[in-house]
Order: structure tokens, then C-alpha cells, then sequence
């Protein structure tokens, strides 16, 4: 278990191993639930991915183009969980 120290203005500094654990890099937000029985869950802030974000998300990282069949059991054979 790792403590914590409050300052005086009621900041807390994490510990760099305990950031990594979370996935927390500088920059990032990070999401705190006040549970019922006086307890906190954190966890990465993780923004909600868009359509928009998605297109063009590979663009210009390959030169191949794939047929619409290729591209079908690609999908199917992630879907049945083959690599």
C-alpha cells in the first residue's frame, strides 16, 4: 500500500510507479469515484472515442488497400477471436 501526503492546499502527489499502474501519463485527467463506504476508485479519464476520431485514424500508414472481401473476414475472424 503506498501514502500519501496532503499539503496544506489539500494536493496529494502520486508516486510515478503508482501512475504508470493506472496508465496515467502528464496531461491526462484522472477520474475519482467517492464510493459509499468512505473509499475512492481512480482510474485514467479515458475520452469517449468519436466516429470522426476514427476516420482517417490509419491514413497514410500503409500503402496496401484492402478489398471490401478482405476486409470482411478480417472482421469475421477477429469477431470469432482468431489472431
Amino acid at each position: 500500500m503506498t501514502a500519501l501526503t496532503v499539503t496544506a492546499r489539500g494536493q496529494v502527489t502520486f508516486r510515478k510507479d503508482v501512475l504508470q499502474h493506472l496508465g496515467i501519463r502528464p496531461g491526462d485527467m484522472i477520474e475519482v469515484d467517492k464510493l459509499p463506504n468512505g473509499t475512492v476508485a481512480l482510474r485514467a479519464a479515458r475520452p469517449a472515442g468519436s466516429l470522426d476520431g476514427f476516420v482517417g485514424l490509419l491514413a497514410g500508414k500503409t500503402t496496401k488497400i484492402a478489398t471490401i472481401e478482405e476486409m470482411n473476414e478480417a472482421m469475421a475472424a477477429g469477431w470469432a477471436g482468431d489472431p
